[in-house]
């Protein structure tokens, strides 16, 4: 079984694979490991800026569904494997087309700024709150096909994780959106 995670920023992808790997024995593969690869071999800064252009170059040269694509074929081979981050609806219609399902997850905006706001190390650390609402309404939508649609995605997920409450109550949801696994 394969499962794609798509979300929001700060919405809690991260938290939800772990939980999936650590307490559920998934496999993780990981969008940001083929893109940062890409990026250090093109010599560029490790921004998130560049990671979205670079991705958007592979999609462009190679097909929406590029980035996922790779990650299936390494996944595939895995009893249970999680694949993250699902950002395009090419990447998406890939892995709905290889049975896989789609989990979002997503919170309260407001909620979701003060996660990314805080958290160490991160680039959208002490970034106004318009400004994240600038960045994250042009990764929603767009209607480029190889650029991120994530709202897009979303729509068509198999399971909705809405992560506004305590650990234990995503850990629930995540239980939850694992029926349709049959995990």
């Amino acid at each position: 079984m394969i499962i794609g995670i798509t979300g929001t920023n700060g919405a809690g992808k991260g938290a939800v694979v772990e939980y999936m790997v650590s307490e559920k024995g998934f496999s993780h593969y990981s969008a940001r490991t083929v893109i940062l690869e890409e990026l250090r071999n093109r010599h560029l800064p490790l921004t998130r800026a560049h990671m979205r252009d670079v991705a958007n170059d592979l999609r462009k040269e190679h097909g929406t569904a590029y980035v996922i694509e790779r990650l299936y074929e390494l996944a595939k081979g895995d009893t249970k494997a999680v694949i993250e981050s699902v950002r395009t609806i090419g990447e998406a219609e890939f892995l709905k087309e290889k049975q896989a399902l789609i989990f979002a997850v997503d919170a309260d905006r407001k909620i979701r700024y003060e996660r990314v706001a805080n958290k160490e190390g991160f680039e959208m650390t002490h970034m106004s709150f318009e400004d994240f609402c600038a960045i994250e309404d042009r990764e929603m939508s767009s209607s480029d096909p190889w650029d991120m649609n994530v709202f897009g995605v979303m729509q068509i997920s198999n399971a909705h994780i809405l992560n506004n409450g305590s650990v234990e109550e995503l850990h629930a949801q995540v239980e939850e959106a694992l029926k349709l696994a049959k995990v």
